[in-house]
């Protein structure tokens, strides 16, 4: 029996030493290697450094507020702001003659007209088929129809008359047919100065798209350039940057602009402008209207309420309508609209260069009962000038 236990207690020893031996063997596996030991080296002796390896800065002692010396203010620092550079002032060109100078801008319309009615007048014989040719060429013109069943009846009498035509003779006979018709006696002059007041007062109206803001600022150039001083109404309160367009040109040639804010009432600015231009003591006041769509009653009514109000300081002195000279007959039926809302009392036609033709200014004319006042002649800046029957005829007919 002893030795049976003697055998289980050697047995248990032996297992146990066994698991000891395997345990630590995996220990022995997991655990990473000591790091070995730093060698002990001497620093050499410390270097000043700078940048990144300059060594931490030590504390000094700092002031207090109190202890700092403060300027006393006697000489306060200034900073210099470059001056704001002022537009430059431009000097139009003079009106005189303004005309006469732009009449190589009527080519196309003098291709159309004047130089077909010579070459149509210059034949040999003239049948009915040549006298439907020139009702023809001057109904393409734009000359209107009353107008030029007028004119052919002239021009048959008188060329029965005259018999025998030679060149001179049929020009001069066509350029004293054609001054009847665009009317050599009516005033074309721009009340802007009335005798017994300052300033004048001139509204301008118009559709959009007719170049109504940018003759407004041609404008106030030609009255600048015949010595008047010009107050600017931007009363187009409802077409984006128009104030802008319109301040923009005043400032070209020194003129005052009186503007609100966007969709503001275009009467009260109206109204401001005509009351800062009495304080400035300035000649005339031009006032640009909002480009209206004449199928539009209740703008229109508003067109004629601008009017109104403007007339609580003084009568307006002119209603001048812009049309655009591409439009033709179509022009038409939008100054008979504008008629009926305010007085018109003069024509600006615009883009009589290019594919306009002359004879809208007949027809215009005959349409109204107004005479056309400026005509526009380009996109350049002085390209606004006063209509010039005379220069106008001759610019249709050529030398």
């Amino acid at each position: 029996m002893d030795i049976v236990i003697l055998a289980v207690v050697i047995a248990v020893v032996v297992l146990g030493a066994l698991g000891g031996l395997i345990v630590g063997s995996r220990r022995k596996k997991q655990l990473p290697p000591p790091p070995p030991a730093a060698p002990d080296i001497t620093a050499p002796p410390a270097e000043p450094h700078v940048g990144d390896e300059a060594e931490t800065p030590r504390e000094e002692p700092r002031r207090t507020i109190e202890e700092v010396d403060l300027p006393d203010g006697s000489a306060p620092v200034t900073v210099e702001e470059p001056p704001a550079e002022a537009p430059e002032i431009e000097i139009p060109e003079p009106t005189a003659g303004r005309l006469v100078r732009l009449r190589a801008r009527l080519s196309r319309s003098q291709n159309a007209l004047g130089q077909g009615l010579l070459t149509l007048l210059s034949r040999e014989h003239l049948d009915e088929d040549t006298w439907e040719e020139i009702e023809d060429t001057l109904l393409t013109a734009d000359v209107g129809v009353q107008p030029t069943q007028e004119l052919v009846e002239r021009l048959r009498e008188r060329v029965k008359v005259l018999g025998t035509r030679t060149p001179v003779e049929l020009r001069t006979l066509l350029r004293e047919e054609l001054l009847t018709l665009v009317g050599r006696d009516m005033d074309r002059v721009v009340k802007t100065e009335p005798e017994d007041r300052k300033p004048g007062i001139v509204l301008v109206v118009g559709v959009n798209g007719t170049g109504k803001t940018t003759t407004t600022g041609k404008l106030a150039r030609v009255l600048v350039a015949d010595g008047q001083s010009v107050v600017l109404g931007a009363a187009d309160t409802f077409r984006a940057a128009a104030a802008d367009q319109l301040q923009t040109w005043g400032e070209r040639v020194g003129a005052h602009t009186v503007r609100g804010p966007e969709e503001g009432d275009p009467a009260s600015v109206a109204f401001d402008a005509v009351k800062e231009g009495k304080e400035m003591g300035a000649n005339v006041v031009l006032i640009d209207t909002a480009g209206r769509l004449h199928t539009k009653t209740g703008l229109m009514d508003e067109l004629g309420k601008v009017k109104r109000v403007v007339e609580k300081h003084a009568p307006v002195d002119e209603v001048l309508l812009v049309l655009d000279a591409t439009t033709g007959q179509n022009g038409l039926v939008q100054a008979r609209v504008f008629a009926e809302v305010v007085d018109i009392t003069g024509i600006v036609l615009t883009k009589l260069d290019g594919t306009a033709k002359g004879g809208i200014v007949v027809a215009v004319q005959r349409e109204l009962g107004v005479p056309v006042k400026l005509v526009g002649l380009g996109e350049g800046a002085d390209d606004l000038a006063p209509f010039e029957p005379e220069a106008f005829v001759d610019a249709l007919i050529g030398e």
